[in-house]
């Protein structure tokens, strides 16, 4: 009778200690990463992560730390965050290492919006570039106004991305599949060409980004503790987090309400999902309208970190570098948008070999992925949306 409660509890232990290991095993791993400046140790560190997650795979424990996470979500959701907070202000000093991780977490959360679309809905949507665009063109012009606050301007490029969907949804309510995205890639190529034929808004020179300030801090700012002066990119990075982690729990409680299983019914099969009573037209507004307005609010924030924007950041293959995040890491996955996201900003940068074969690599890992693993990298799980009637309760 006492051997029962004793394995219980190490059993209910268990999946808490394994996603504690693999969150912690996963900062330090991500910190070497960014500080490896040779070669040599950025391959050795590829390498090394390939062997890890083969020998995860090979002995099971994968499938194992899945189940587990899914046991214990909440707790390791919480530590991750932690964790990416320990690693920022690890790098501290480190500009470009900072830089590349604000850079993956407003991808990351771009990503998320798509994701709302691609993987909840079905929906394609081939011009997030554009939507990503037009929130950093909303922060550079409204940069200029000082009655407008900062943080005010993060939610306004989310609204104004918004109203420029709005052209959009007759012609993707009226379309499906390849059609439907015919006309987002139609609508990315306008919207780069009104920006390098408006001269308002700079034209092919692009505009200057007014930087983020919050309470009076300029983000622009080194912090300073006591003597230890550290890079302004912190600043930056922390709000990046905070925006991906509010947008995370955002999408995650959107995946799990009523709206969510909607949006898979819709995405499965539109024509049954009308016939029990699933209001398909409404779902569809709402998760592309959603998906823009994130898409806007990560680029605002983007904007304002790079000080500098121009059409040329905005263009159609921008967009399929969004696609491919969300290709890669899993259709609906967010977890595996993050570490897809991290492959895709990070690879390029720390190999300067592959720079200018960018797209030509994460077109052979879309490649790789849709052959080997179509999936993608963290597959999204089968939803359990009655999960109490499953626990027995």
């Amino acid at each position: 009778m006492t051997d029962l409660p004793i394995s219980s509890t190490a059993a209910a232990a268990r999946p808490w200690a394994a996603g504690a290991a693999v969150i912690v095993t996963a900062g330090v791993y991500a910190w070497a990463l960014l500080m490896a400046e040779e070669t040599w140790q950025v391959t050795g560190l590829l390498v090394l992560a390939v062997a890890a997650v083969l020998a995860a795979l090979k002995t099971g424990f994968a499938r194992r730390l899945h189940q587990d996470w899914a046991a214990s979500e909440p707790r390791l959701n919480r530590l991750a965050f932690a964790a990416l907070i320990v690693l920022i202000f690890a790098l501290s000093d480190a500009h470009f290492a900072l830089l590349m991780v604000a850079t993956t977490l407003l991808y990351f959360t771009a990503a998320m919006g798509l994701n709302i679309q691609f993987g909840f809905a079905g929906m394609a949507n081939f011009a997030g570039a554009a939507f990503f665009g037009a929130g950093a063109y909303t922060a550079a012009v409204l940069g200029t106004v000082t009655a407008v606050p900062p943080l005010l301007t993060l939610a306004i490029g989310g609204a104004v991305a918004l109203v420029l969907s709005l052209p959009l949804l007759l012609p993707i309510l009226r379309t499906t599949g390849h059609y439907a995205a015919v006309v987002t890639i139609a609508f990315g190529v306008l919207f780069r060409t009104f920006l390098e034929v408006n001269e308002i808004l700079g034209g092919p020179q692009g505009l200057m980004v007014a930087p983020m300030r919050l309470f009076g801090w300029d983000f622009n700012s080194a912090p300073v503790i006591g003597s230890y002066e550290m890079s302004f990119y912190v600043n930056y990075a922390l709000l990046a987090a905070a925006l991906a982690g509010l947008v995370f729990v955002l999408v995650r409680r959107l995946e799990r309400s009523w709206i969510g299983l909607h949006m898979d019914a819709v995405r499965l099969d539109e024509t049954a999902a009308a016939c029990f009573g699933v209001p398909v037209a409404r779902i569809k507004l709402t998760a592309f309208l959603l998906g823009n307005a994130i898409l806007g609010v990560s680029g605002a924030l983007y904007g304002m970190m790079i000080s500098f924007i121009a059409p040329a950041s905005f263009t159609f293959s921008d967009s399929l570098l969004l696609v491919s995040i969300v290709l890669l890491g899993g259709l609906g996955s967010l977890w595996g948008s993050a570490v897809a996201a991290a492959i895709v900003v990070l690879l390029p940068e720390k190999l300067q070999l592959l720079q200018e074969y960018r797209f030509l690599l994460f077109s052979i890992l879309v490649m790789l992925v849709l052959l080997f693993r179509p999936d993608g990298i963290l597959p999204r799980p089968l939803r359990t949306f009655f999960a109490s009637r499953r626990a027995g309760k």
